[in-house]
Formats: C-alpha cells, structure tokens, sequence
C-alpha cells in the first residue's frame, strides 16, 4: 500500500477542527502511514512535519510536488470571459480575491481584518472570498459585521470550477493567507493566468511561491495590510516583472512531472523487498 499525506496541520493547531475530526485524522492517519510501504508527501515542509511527528517512518518518504490544470488557468483567458464571469457571479469590477473552504486554518478573519486597514485608501476595491463553508466558520461572519465591512466583503459561497480561472484573472490579487498548507494549488493557477500572489511565509507555501510571491505574516493583519497595499500601489511595469516571475515559477510544476515522480515512488513500492 501506498499512502499520500498532504498536510499534518492538524496536529499543530488541534484546536481548529471538532474533537471527532482531530481524532479520526490523527489516528486514521498514523495507521495508514504505518501499514504503507511508501509515503507520499506533497512538499517538503509536510515530508518534514511527518518525520518530526513520526521518526519511524523516515525511510518511507518521498516528495512528490502537485500540478496545476494548464488549459484550464493560462493567460489566454479573454477579458470578455472575466467580465462574463463577474457579471454572472454580481460582483465588482475591482477586487482582490480569496478561493478556498471557509475554515479557521485559511486565516479568513486575519484577511478580513489586513483587507479594513485599507478600505479608506482603496475604497473602490472589494474582497472576493469564493468558497463553500467548511467549519467553525460563524466568525468569520462576525468579523465582517464587527467591522463594518457587509458592503465590502462578498462571500460567494460554492463557485463552479470553470469560474475559478476567470475569476482568478479579474482579481488585482490573489490572497491566501492560511497558518498552514499542505501546498496550494490555487498559488499555481493565479501564477498562470498572470495574477499577482500574496500568501503566508509559512509550510508549504514558500516551496510553492518561491521568488514570485509576496509574503505575509498570517499572525499580523498589518503584515497582510501592508503587502495588499504594495501590490496595488505597485507601477505597471514593476506589476508585470511580478506577473512574469510567477510565470516563470509555475513552469517547474506540471500534472505530468506529478504522474512520473508517482509512478517511480509505486514501481519502487512494488519491487522491493
């Protein structure tokens, strides 16, 4: 057997998740990792939590970097399609945008508080945040209220996978400001239509990001204020250097490197001893 682990972020913040789901995790977990001959970590920052937490299975461990859906995100995404989209969805025109589960470990209130630092200073700029709700998520909405920012702070709940790449296009930003990711996908598919990313320095997210994304503090809403604030006020020509940075980051990750580093790690599995 062959077990694929994307993140141990549970164990770090157990407060995050109900009893019942910390349980099952931790233990559904160690003993899927115990009875597999190999185990595949998505990043090095997870390959690093699972020998930490669980030393015994060093030896099991690889790291196979995730892809991202190269028709799907691309910068052939006609600016017809985005306004379509955002037509569709009845959202404005300027935005900067989160995609993800609303859940404590995506840092939504830390993003909601960073994002009304500056609702003074960008007021015809809104947050996006598209995504069904996950758990514990009741305040997140109490954030919104408490700060005033109902008019400013859309939640479009659950949105169909073929508004993702349009929506991702519109956006000013790309935001993910999680205390913990196994890797995030989402980073890939903004680098690919030619989005600006902003993301947290912590877990996976680094290896993700590399030299192209802007890097935040997720404990310091100032740190995540601050750097909304720089890619916006950023001159055009120094958004584009971003813009091709990440470009040139999203080339090293591809579906198909993806499916030969598996199957490598499963003939090994299959053929040892």
């Amino acid at each position: 057997m062959i077990c694929a682990i994307t993140d141990l972020g549970y164990l770090k913040n157990p407060e995050q998740f109900s009893k019942k789901d910390y349980w099952q995790l931790k233990y559904w977990s160690a003993i899927s990792m115990f009875l597999a001959k190999k185990i595949i970590a998505i990043s090095k920052s997870t390959a690093k939590d699972i020998v930490r937490q669980y030393s015994f299975f060093r030896n099991k461990v690889s790291v196979t970097y995730l892809g991202y859906d190269k028709d799907q995100f691309n910068l052939n995404i006609s600016q017809n399609l985005v306004r379509r989209t955002i037509s569709k969805l009845n959202l404005p025109k300027d935005y900067i945008l989160y995609i993800g589960l609303l859940k404590p470990s995506k840092n939504l209130e830390g993003l909601i508080e960073g994002f009304s630092l500056l609702k003074n200073k960008y007021y015809g700029i809104n947050l996006v945040v598209a995504g069904k709700k996950g758990w514990l998520y009741e305040t997140i909405f109490e954030k919104v209220k408490k700060l005033n920012l109902k008019e400013r702070v859309i939640f479009t709940d659950y949105i169909k996978e073929e508004y993702k790449a349009p929506l991702l296009k519109g956006a000013k930003a790309f935001v993910l400001p999680s205390f913990w990711e196994g890797f995030g996908i989402d980073v890939l598919s903004a680098f690919a239509v030619g989005t600006p990313v902003i993301i947290s320095n912590v877990g996976s997210l680094p290896e993700v990001g590399g030299d192209a994304a802007i890097y935040i503090n997720p404990y310091d809403p100032e740190s995540i204020a601050k750097s909304i604030d720089y890619v916006l006020g950023l001159p055009q020509r120094e958004y584009n250097s971003l813009v091709k940075k990440g470009l040139n980051q999203v080339s090293r990750f591809s579906w198909d490197k993806t499916a030969r580093e598996t199957l490598n790690i499963m003939t090994e599995a299959i053929f040892s001893k």
